[in-house]
């Protein structure tokens, strides 16, 4: 039977193998393991087999998933949509907030950072191809946001991140990732201090570190598929 370690070695492999096709240091691209709808459990036998990075979609469930390994050091990054009344439990409980597409959000956050924790690493979410149905700001407002973004106190602005819609090929799937790194070139040119770009998949991850992604969100490859709603 496969098991969550045999599927992380087999996600690692293929981060390595992208990176040394892309001519890139392996150590230069963070695999974060995307959890949501699986519980505690899960996560220990990834924990147990090396990962500390864990990403959650839906933050009421990461809240009580992270009080049941509070045991562990994870670092815990949301990478689901943040609304108004729940940024909040983000501020509190996570590491990272990586969905900030609007100041008010990251606003809030500040405001709402206890003083006991360090900064909330952040990443603006931009909706780089329009998708309809994907979140984040469009790419021609993402500088204005990450200049206000980094002027609060109590975060620190990292980088973008992005959720495309699926593209037909690795070629296709490149070329909507080289956007994102288009975009983060410029907004380090124009001077933030930006290291974090997120992008990239389980079907995709490949031509996200071909573009320059720093960060991969896999799930299905290490947990399997997710249970059916």
């Amino acid at each position: 039977m496969t098991t969550i370690a045999d599927n992380l070695q087999r996600v690692r492999e293929r981060v390595s193998t992208a990176c040394a096709g892309a001519q890139r240091r392996v150590e230069d691209v963070t695999l974060l393991a995307v959890a949501k709808t699986f519980g505690p459990e899960a996560v220990r036998e990834a924990f147990a087999a090396g990962q500390r990075a864990f990403g959650e979609n839906y933050i009421q469930e990461a809240v009580e998933k992270a009080a049941l390994l509070a045991d562990l050091p994870i670092e815990w990054h949301c990478i689901g949509p943040i609304q108004s009344n729940k940024t909040r439990l983000v501020a509190a409980h996570f590491a990272w907030a990586q969905t900030v597409d609007r100041l008010k959000i990251a606003q809030r956050l500040s405001e709402q950072r206890p003083e006991g924790l360090p900064p909330l690493q952040v990443c603006i979410q931009v909706n780089i191809d329009g998708g309809p149905s994907k979140s984040g700001v469009p790419p021609q407002e993402a500088l204005a946001l990450a200049r206000e973004v980094a002027q609060l106190p109590r975060l620190k602005l990292r980088g973008l991140m992005t959720i495309p819609e699926p593209a037909a090929d690795f070629a296709a799937q490149k070329a909507v990732h080289a956007r994102a790194r288009a975009l983060f070139d410029e907004l380090r040119g124009a001077g933030l201090a930006l290291d974090t770009l997120s992008m990239g998949m389980t079907a995709d991850l490949e031509a996200a570190i071909a573009a320059g992604s720093t960060m991969v969100r896999v799930g299905t490859a290490i947990f399997g598929a997710r249970p059916s709603a």
